[in-house]
Protein backbone atom coordinates (compact mmCIF):
# COMPACT_ATOMS: atom_id res chain seq x y z
CA UNK A 1 0.00 0.00 0.00
CA UNK A 2 1.12 3.69 -0.93
CA UNK A 3 0.22 7.13 0.26
CA UNK A 4 0.22 9.21 -3.16
CA UNK A 5 0.02 12.62 -3.99
CA UNK A 6 -1.06 12.64 -7.22
CA UNK A 7 -1.39 15.96 -9.82
CA UNK A 8 -1.89 18.18 -6.58
CA UNK A 9 -1.64 21.74 -7.31
CA UNK A 10 -1.63 24.57 -4.43
CA UNK A 11 -1.57 28.35 -4.75
CA UNK A 12 -1.29 31.33 -2.43
CA UNK A 13 -2.38 34.06 -4.45
CA UNK A 14 0.14 34.81 -7.41
CA UNK A 15 2.83 32.15 -5.58
CA UNK A 16 2.57 28.49 -6.96
CA UNK A 17 3.67 26.02 -4.38
CA UNK A 18 2.90 22.96 -5.86
CA UNK A 19 1.80 22.39 -9.81
CA UNK A 20 0.60 18.83 -10.81
CA UNK A 21 3.11 17.37 -7.86
CA UNK A 22 3.09 13.86 -7.77
CA UNK A 23 5.09 11.65 -4.64
CA UNK A 24 4.51 8.15 -3.23
CA UNK A 25 5.01 6.86 0.13
CA UNK A 26 5.25 3.20 0.96
CA UNK A 27 3.23 2.18 3.41
CA UNK A 28 5.00 1.58 6.74
CA UNK A 29 8.02 2.98 5.83
CA UNK A 30 10.56 6.33 6.96
CA UNK A 31 10.43 8.95 4.18
CA UNK A 32 12.07 12.02 4.89
CA UNK A 33 11.38 15.29 2.89
CA UNK A 34 14.84 17.16 2.12
CA UNK A 35 15.33 21.10 0.78
CA UNK A 36 15.44 24.56 1.13
CA UNK A 37 13.17 26.62 3.40
CA UNK A 38 10.51 27.43 1.76
CA UNK A 39 10.10 25.41 -0.73
CA UNK A 40 6.66 23.82 -0.37
CA UNK A 41 7.71 21.04 2.51
CA UNK A 42 5.46 21.94 5.26
CA UNK A 43 2.90 23.09 2.96
CA UNK A 44 2.47 19.53 1.59
CA UNK A 45 2.62 17.90 4.96
CA UNK A 46 -0.09 19.87 5.51
CA UNK A 47 -1.99 18.97 2.51
CA UNK A 48 -1.42 15.25 3.40
CA UNK A 49 -3.00 15.48 6.92
CA UNK A 50 -5.76 17.77 5.62
CA UNK A 51 -5.21 20.90 7.48
CA UNK A 52 -4.38 22.56 4.50
CA UNK A 53 -6.85 22.20 1.33
CA UNK A 54 -5.27 21.79 -2.14
CA UNK A 55 -6.70 23.50 -5.42
CA UNK A 56 -6.59 20.38 -8.23
CA UNK A 57 -5.32 16.78 -7.57
CA UNK A 58 -5.79 13.88 -5.38
CA UNK A 59 -4.15 12.09 -2.74
CA UNK A 60 -4.82 8.53 -2.38
CA UNK A 61 -3.84 5.89 0.86
CA UNK A 62 -5.45 7.86 3.32
CA UNK A 63 -8.78 7.40 3.42
CA UNK A 64 -10.17 5.68 6.96
CA UNK A 65 -6.59 6.43 8.04
CA UNK A 66 -5.72 8.67 11.32
CA UNK A 67 -2.72 11.32 11.32
CA UNK A 68 -0.49 12.25 13.93
CA UNK A 69 1.54 15.08 13.33
CA UNK A 70 5.07 16.54 15.60
CA UNK A 71 5.19 19.82 15.01
CA UNK A 72 8.69 22.15 15.39
CA UNK A 73 7.11 23.59 18.30
CA UNK A 74 6.18 20.92 21.41
CA UNK A 75 2.66 22.09 21.38
CA UNK A 76 2.00 20.40 24.32
CA UNK A 77 -1.20 21.80 26.64
CA UNK A 78 0.78 23.97 29.05
CA UNK A 79 -1.90 23.12 32.04
CA UNK A 80 -1.29 19.57 31.79
CA UNK A 81 1.13 17.34 33.45
CA UNK A 82 3.22 15.66 30.79
CA UNK A 83 1.34 12.44 31.44
CA UNK A 84 -1.82 14.24 31.12
CA UNK A 85 -0.71 15.57 27.97
CA UNK A 86 -1.10 12.05 26.71
CA UNK A 87 -3.73 10.85 28.37
CA UNK A 88 -5.59 14.38 26.24
CA UNK A 89 -5.32 12.41 23.14
CA UNK A 90 -6.53 8.46 24.44
CA UNK A 91 -9.63 9.46 26.06
CA UNK A 92 -11.77 8.98 23.80
CA UNK A 93 -10.38 6.06 22.53
CA UNK A 94 -9.53 3.71 25.96
CA UNK A 95 -10.86 2.87 29.19
CA UNK A 96 -8.96 4.21 32.51
CA UNK A 97 -6.33 1.80 32.95
CA UNK A 98 -5.41 1.45 29.18
CA UNK A 99 -4.66 4.86 29.33
CA UNK A 100 -2.51 4.97 32.20
CA UNK A 101 -0.54 1.03 30.86
CA UNK A 102 -0.35 3.10 27.36
CA UNK A 103 1.05 6.13 28.64
CA UNK A 104 3.60 4.69 30.72
CA UNK A 105 4.83 2.43 28.63
CA UNK A 106 5.62 5.02 25.61
CA UNK A 107 6.94 7.66 28.72
CA UNK A 108 9.33 4.74 29.66
CA UNK A 109 10.46 4.43 25.95
CA UNK A 110 11.51 7.98 25.44
CA UNK A 111 13.06 7.52 29.59
CA UNK A 112 10.74 10.04 30.84
CA UNK A 113 8.46 7.61 32.93
CA UNK A 114 10.17 9.83 36.40
CA UNK A 115 8.49 13.30 35.04
CA UNK A 116 5.08 12.37 34.01
CA UNK A 117 4.43 14.58 36.98
CA UNK A 118 6.02 17.24 35.73
CA UNK A 119 4.71 20.17 34.02
CA UNK A 120 5.66 21.51 30.67
CA UNK A 121 7.13 24.89 31.78
CA UNK A 122 9.24 22.22 34.25
CA UNK A 123 11.10 20.80 31.00
CA UNK A 124 14.03 21.38 28.83
CA UNK A 125 12.88 21.70 25.53
CA UNK A 126 14.20 18.66 24.39
CA UNK A 127 12.27 17.35 27.56
CA UNK A 128 9.53 18.74 26.04
CA UNK A 129 9.93 17.42 22.90
CA UNK A 130 10.28 13.95 23.61
CA UNK A 131 6.88 14.53 25.15
CA UNK A 132 5.25 15.14 22.10
CA UNK A 133 7.35 12.54 20.02
CA UNK A 134 5.52 9.82 22.99
CA UNK A 135 2.11 11.10 22.40
CA UNK A 136 2.41 11.21 18.82
CA UNK A 137 2.99 7.76 19.08
CA UNK A 138 0.77 6.44 21.44
CA UNK A 139 -2.35 8.02 19.65
CA UNK A 140 -2.83 4.87 17.51
CA UNK A 141 -2.48 6.56 14.24
CA UNK A 142 -1.50 4.58 11.02
CA UNK A 143 0.51 8.01 9.40
CA UNK A 144 2.59 10.31 11.29
CA UNK A 145 3.62 13.57 10.01
CA UNK A 146 6.99 15.38 11.50
CA UNK A 147 7.62 19.03 10.29
CA UNK A 148 11.28 19.35 11.61
CA UNK A 149 10.69 17.91 14.98
CA UNK A 150 14.66 17.79 16.20
CA UNK A 151 15.25 21.69 14.83
CA UNK A 152 17.47 23.88 16.66
CA UNK A 153 18.90 20.73 19.23
CA UNK A 154 22.09 20.04 20.08
CA UNK A 155 24.28 16.71 18.65
CA UNK A 156 23.60 14.97 21.48
CA UNK A 157 20.21 15.65 22.26
CA UNK A 158 19.31 14.82 18.52
CA UNK A 159 20.70 12.05 18.32
CA UNK A 160 19.23 10.93 21.88
CA UNK A 161 15.54 11.29 20.36
CA UNK A 162 16.54 10.12 16.68
CA UNK A 163 17.29 6.73 19.09
CA UNK A 164 13.57 7.30 21.00
CA UNK A 165 12.57 7.59 17.75
CA UNK A 166 13.34 4.34 16.39
CA UNK A 167 12.75 2.26 19.19
CA UNK A 168 9.13 3.89 18.87
CA UNK A 169 9.14 3.47 14.95
CA UNK A 170 9.97 -0.11 15.54
CA UNK A 171 7.05 -1.42 17.67
CA UNK A 172 4.57 0.30 15.93
CA UNK A 173 5.87 0.86 12.07
CA UNK A 174 3.80 3.61 11.23
CA UNK A 175 4.08 5.00 7.92
CA UNK A 176 6.18 7.61 8.78
CA UNK A 177 6.82 11.06 6.31
CA UNK A 178 9.17 14.05 8.09
CA UNK A 179 10.53 17.27 6.75
CA UNK A 180 14.48 18.24 7.74
CA UNK A 181 17.12 20.10 6.47
CA UNK A 182 19.77 17.63 8.13
CA UNK A 183 20.97 15.39 5.27
CA UNK A 184 22.79 12.92 7.89
CA UNK A 185 19.35 12.79 10.26
CA UNK A 186 17.56 11.40 7.13
CA UNK A 187 19.98 9.18 6.22
CA UNK A 188 20.55 8.21 9.72
CA UNK A 189 16.07 7.61 10.06
CA UNK A 190 14.88 7.05 6.78
CA UNK A 191 14.15 4.39 4.43
CA UNK A 192 14.12 7.00 1.46
CA UNK A 193 15.21 10.17 1.22
CA UNK A 194 13.39 12.40 -1.79
CA UNK A 195 15.70 15.55 -2.21
CA UNK A 196 13.24 18.50 -3.28
CA UNK A 197 13.46 22.26 -5.01
CA UNK A 198 10.77 24.58 -5.52
CA UNK A 199 8.77 26.97 -6.20
CA UNK A 200 6.59 25.29 -7.19
CA UNK A 201 7.94 21.89 -5.24
CA UNK A 202 9.86 19.73 -7.32
CA UNK A 203 11.74 16.18 -6.73
CA UNK A 204 15.37 16.52 -7.75
CA UNK A 205 16.39 12.96 -6.36
CA UNK A 206 15.49 10.32 -4.56
CA UNK A 207 17.58 8.42 -2.09
CA UNK A 208 17.09 4.57 -0.71
CA UNK A 209 19.18 4.55 2.00
CA UNK A 210 20.94 0.57 3.40
CA UNK A 211 19.67 -1.60 5.74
Amino acid sequence: MWVEVKDVSKRYGNLQVLRDFNIKFEEKTISALLGPSGCGKTTLLNIISGLEQYDSGNIKGIENKKFSYIFQEDRLVPWLSVEENIHFVLKRLYRNQEIINITDKYLKIVGLEEYKHYYPRELSGGMKQRVAIARAFAYPSDILLMDEPFKGLDMELKTNLSEAFISLWKKDKKTVVFVTHDMNEAMVLADYVFILDGKPLAIKDKIVTED
